[in-house]
């Protein structure tokens, strides 16, 4: 069955046992990420977790049913989370659904999985599955999630706080969720004995993430400059910050690209293309030059290897920020290779 947002965090908080399935899908990794953690919240600190991912599945579509009907090694609660799956899994997915019995819950994150596809399509069909697809919140839509997230923890936020923890973590909830518990534990608040969250606070805590900083970072890669993305790549790490707001930010001009350099591609003219995207003036040189260096096949590579990135960084025992440096470094050093 298809799932809004209160319904599936509902389900999962609660390990609902009406279903054997939470298939989150879409792009946002990392609030599949943060809700896949609320079932094992729910299982509890002593439930023994199964990892699996997409090539586990593929190889063998029958593992997960069997994982979902095995009993604890210790005899206590179980549950399977999978990763990185796509239609290659969909053989293992009907294998579950189709089951006799399967009692231990499985999440499945499929970040690349089409709302039409056929992993989405046979959890939708089923009552013993539910469905709920993944996408980047609006501006808007993230400054209510960390305002809802700030009253969560105490915290009378402003609406200009809450802009700015959005924009910080680049509309991440689970990023926006570690600033605003800093900044609670910074004030000493909870539920209880509630406090004030203002732009006072946030300086103190040190929670922005710069954009001209952020900015930058994006501009050295597009433009293949290696030795000022290093220097920028350093400033971000010195701050602390996560990579998940830049690496998002590279996408989003990543994927801008894209469009209009498929609109170039297919005989648009360049600057009728630029003003069909609404592109700032000041941004139209720096624009124009990227799309005369960047060819399709390069953006849609670029892309596929910064979402995996921000991936990578999710899954459980990573290696952190040096996954994105590394992606991110190789993608500079093939553009400045290609001049």
């Amino acid at each position: 069955m298809k799932a809004n947002a209160r319904d599936i965090r509902a389900a999962l908080e609660r390990a609902s046992s009406d279903y054997r399935l939470y298939l989150l899908h879409g792009p946002d990794a990392s609030t599949a990420a943060e809700l896949a953690g609320l079932l094992g919240t729910a299982m509890g600190p002593e439930a023994e977790r199964v990892d699996l991912d997409g090539s586990m599945l593929k190889n063998d579509p029958a593992r997960l049913a069997d994982e979902a009907a095995s009993l604890s090694l210790f005899g206590g609660a179980r549950y399977i989370r999978v990763s990185g799956i796509g239609e290659e899994s969909a053989e293992a997915i009907a294998t579950l659904l189709a089951a006799d019995r399967a009692g231990n819950p499985v999440v499945a994150i499929a970040p690349t999985a089409k709302a039409t596809g056929k992993i989405v399509k046979l959890a939708i069909e089923s009552r013993a599955a539910l469905a709920f697809a993944c996408y980047e919140p609006s501006s808007a839509d993230a400054e209510r999630i960390a305002a809802g997230l700030a009253r969560e923890h105490g915290l009378r936020a402003t609406s200009d706080a809450a802009r700015r923890i959005a924009a910080a973590a680049g509309n991440d909830r689970a990023i926006m969720l570690r600033e605003i518990e800093k900044l609670a534990l910074f004030l000493d608040a909870a539920p209880d004995r509630p406090a004030d969250l203002d732009d006072a606070a946030i300086d103190a805590v040190g929670a922005d993430l710069g954009e001209a900083e952020q900015t930058r970072l994006v501009e050295a890669l597009i433009d293949g400059h290696s030795a000022v993305l290093g220097q920028e790549l350093d400033r971000a790490a010195e701050a602390g910050t996560s990579p998940i707001p830049w690496l998002r930010a590279i996408g989003r001009r990543l994927l801008a690209l894209a469009e209009m350099r498929a609109d170039i591609d297919a005989g648009g003219a360049v600057d009728a293309v630029l003003k069909r995207h609404r592109v700032f003036f000041r941004e139209e040189a720096a624009t124009t030059r990227a799309l005369r260096r960047w060819s399709a096949p390069m953006l849609a590579r670029a892309l596929d290897r910064v979402r995996q990135a921000q991936r990578d960084i999710m899954a459980p025992a990573n290696a952190g920020t040096v996954l994105a440096d590394r992606a991110v470094a190789e993608i500079a050093r093939g553009v400045e290779r290609r001049g």
